[in-house]
């Protein structure tokens, strides 16, 4: 079924899709819940926009036609607090993005093995710190990604930024077995009496 007409991606920013497709789930939202939820999904396997870049889009977003906000009154406190729901146009411009536009590849910019690289240049001690350090990191977001999973529930208009949670827990696992890998292969390069100069 295509329901979207002309098939031109509009030209946002990725920060403005990944705020448009958050709204996508016909929700009304704050910028701070915006804030909140790319931080539990976002966060684990893109960037989470900061405060800033969330409010600055959802202003974008609405001055597009792609969002339109209400002010609400506030459950406590004495603030009211403007919240954003998709509008038509903005549903079918994220879904035709989603559909349509290049894919952008991935960009590797991996400190560790940066590190390891010029690993001849460090002592073995220090890069085994290095590595148990982005091991650790890794398993922390591991194990964040897996409840960050188990926390979306059941509720079917999840079902996919689920899937993706899921993805950035074997990801992160990926990368705890690879820096136990490059700690074992650092060990064997140590034995073999080539590990530093």
């Amino acid at each position: 079924m295509d329901d979207e007409g002309d098939e031109t991606v509009p030209d946002l920013p990725a920060t403005g899709w990944a705020v448009l497709g958050l709204l996508s789930h016909e929700r009304e939202l704050s910028g701070y819940d915006v804030k909140k939820w790319s931080d539990r999904s976002l966060g684990l396997f893109y960037w989470s926009p900061s405060f800033s870049q969330v409010y600055g889009e959802l202003k974008r977003l609405e001055t597009r036609g792609y969002a339109r906000s209400r002010l609400v009154a506030p459950e406590s406190g004495t603030r009211d607090k403007r919240v954003y729901r998709i509008t038509d146009e903005g549903l079918a411009a994220v879904r035709r993005w989603a559909r349509t536009a290049p894919l952008d590849p991935p960009v590797l910019k991996h400190g560790p093995m940066l590190r390891l690289w010029v690993g001849h240049l460090v002592e073995p001690a220090r890069l085994r710190e290095i590595l148990t350090a982005h091991r650790e990191y890794a398993e922390t977001m591991r194990r964040r990604a897996e409840t960050d999973a188990a926390d979306a529930g059941a509720d079917e208009a999840w079902a996919y930024p689920r899937l993706t949670l899921v993805w950035a827990e074997r990801y992160y696992a990926s990368e705890r077995d690879l820096a136990d890998a490059m700690l074992a292969d650092i060990d064997k390069l140590e034995g073999e009496g080539k590990a530093w100069h």
